[in-house]
């Protein structure tokens, strides 16, 4: 119950199902980031209100392409 989920009001349609995967991928993008040793609760509370944080999550999903900058 991270986000809460039962005071949604995504109630029909592909809204649900939708919604759960972008709950999951925000959900597992908290929990890849370990440098600030909290709850996915506090990270996410965190991110929230914390920019330089919330790219550091953002930014620990993408991997370093150095083969791009090779071409």
């Amino acid at each position: 119950m991270t986000f809460g989920e039962d005071a949604s009001g995504i109630p029909t349609g592909h809204a649900p199902e939708n919604m759960a995967i972008l709950k999951r991928w925000s959900i597992n993008l908290l929990n890849q980031e370990t440098s600030f040793k909290k709850s996915t609760r506090q990270k996410l509370k965190r991110a929230s209100m914390d920019e330089a944080y919330m790219l550091k999550v953002l930014g620990a999903s993408i991997p370093l392409q150095s083969s791009l900058s090779e071409t």
